[in-house]
């Protein structure tokens, strides 16, 4: 990965770290929705992502967020987000981060 795509990604998990699940107080990069970030040197990032559960009531609007906060870094062009079910969130997806904050260490 060169310097420069490095860097982008580093600034893509920094904005994703700014979206929040609404039922969980902590971010969805800790919580461990985000299974994938790619990111070509043509500016399209590849984001591959899951939900707590199928049923969340947020199914449609959180990967609109996700998307829009990466679409306001420089250098990205489009953003082609997978929402996936396979496999599974669980808890132990979750950062030590995020279990911290939830007071499950």
């Amino acid at each position: 990965m060169s310097a420069y795509a490095q860097e982008i990604e580093e600034q893509i998990i920094e904005q994703i770290k700014t979206v929040y699940d609404p039922e969980i107080p902590v971010n969805i990069y800790d919580l461990g929705l985000i299974y994938g970030i790619e990111f070509d040197e043509n500016g399209i990032v590849l984001l591959t992502m899951t939900l707590t559960s199928p049923a969340c009531p947020v199914a449609e609007s959180l990967p609109m967020e996700v998307v829009e906060k990466i679409m306001m870094i420089e250098g990205v062009k489009d953003v082609d987000l997978r929402l996936v079910w396979d496999p599974p969130w669980t808890k132990d997806k979750m950062s030590e981060v995020a279990r911290f904050a939830l007071d499950m260490l």
